[in-house]
């Protein structure tokens, strides 16, 4: 057998050099690759932090900007790795954008001093009440909450929950339930009357009641449930039915529901900005998906589209977000404490 310089076998030598010129090859077409793929991840940054969203798919995807900046962390790594500087400084700065707009909702906010009555709210999409009832009344009877808001609550889901006594727990409600997933309302323990104003725009109904809590004090109460931002008329109504929900001020409101939006859309961002805070967000939760879980494997990607929006004169004291069988949205359960009456 032929042998290189110290006895290596000559073809050991040659397959090494083979190696090494693929290595420098695959190298070679890496970087190149890296730069043409921050150019969707650069476009995709910059239309989330100014708030431009082009119509309409775009609404659909920016839900998954957490995934997105998850993702540029591996081509920024390869850029170190390769050593290539100003490909890993293009990518640091890509990422460090979707940094600013994504980790503020892993990082828990400041709350209020409040020393008011607390309120336990929860929020579920029914499912077009395919949602298993037994297991939405325990759920209910462990969390013991004081209001609960009902979207796509159709009439057997109504009789369902009335068979075993959701009546007795929360006797008190505002809305109906309707078919295909058009009927909402709200459910509470303590005194309870429709809002002082419908909420008239397209899609399900969307249903405002007030509370009436011990001591007196009211709380206005939406159940939330915009369109889809998906194809055909539905496109449309997305937004307007979002636009259509009220505003903060006034007398203290809670917003809670599928507002089928994350805090990635700028319709949204709008809404919390005219006097609300997101109760995951306040949380440190803001990264909690709700959205699909039903008949779909783990690795699927969901996204954060049930919110509970309260008041920034609020408190948030707690929030969290659960499956129920043969549901797509997880519920949520926020606890909310308010300040005492006269001091709002």
């Amino acid at each position: 057998m032929e042998a290189a310089a110290g006895g290596v076998p000559l073809a050991a030598v040659r397959t090494l050099e083979v190696q090494q010129i693929a290595a420098v090859a695959s190298r070679g077409w890496i970087g190149p690759a890296l730069w043409a793929l921050l150019v969707p991840f650069a476009g995709w940054a910059v239309l989330r932090l100014t708030g431009i969203e082009p119509k309409f798919r775009w609404s659909q995807a920016v839900s998954f900007t957490p995934y997105a900046a998850a993702a540029t962390l591996l081509p920024l790594a390869a850029g170190v790795a390769l050593r290539r500087w100003p490909l890993a400084l293009a990518w640091l700065a890509v990422a460090a954008v979707f940094a600013v707009i994504v980790l503020p909702r892993a990082l828990p906010d400041g709350n209020p001093a409040v020393s008011g009555p607390r309120v336990r709210i929860m929020a579920l999409n029914a499912f077009n009440g395919t949602v298993d009832a037994a297991a939405l009344m325990a759920a209910i009877r462990a969390a013991r909450p004081d209001v609960l808001t009902l979207v796509e609550y159709a009439p057997w889901l109504a009789d369902s929950l009335a068979e075993q006594g959701l009546g007795d727990l929360l006797p008190n409600r505002v809305g109906e339930p309707l078919e295909d997933a058009w009927g909402s309302a709200v459910f509470s323990r303590y005194p309870l009357r429709p809002g002082d104003a419908p909420i008239r725009g397209p899609g399900p109904a969307q249903i405002p009641a007030v509370v009436t809590l011990p001591g007196g004090q009211e709380l206005d109460v939406v159940a939330v449930h915009a369109c889809a931002p998906s194809s055909g008329w539905r496109a449309g109504c997305w937004e307007s039915s979002i636009r259509v929900l009220p505003p903060a001020g006034g007398r203290l409101r809670v917003l809670a529901g599928d507002f089928n939006s994350s805090l990635d859309h700028a319709v949204l961002r709008e809404l919390v900005a005219t006097g609300y805070r997101d109760a995951a967000d306040v949380m440190g939760k803001g990264l909690t998906m709700t959205w699909p879980y039903y008949e779909q494997p783990s690795f699927f990607p969901k996204v954060a589209i049930d919110h509970v929006l309260a008041d920034e004169r609020i408190a948030v004291l707690g929030f969290d977000a659960f499956a129920l069988p043969h549901c797509d949205h997880r519920a949520t359960l926020t606890e909310l404490a308010l300040p005492e009456m006269g001091r709002s």
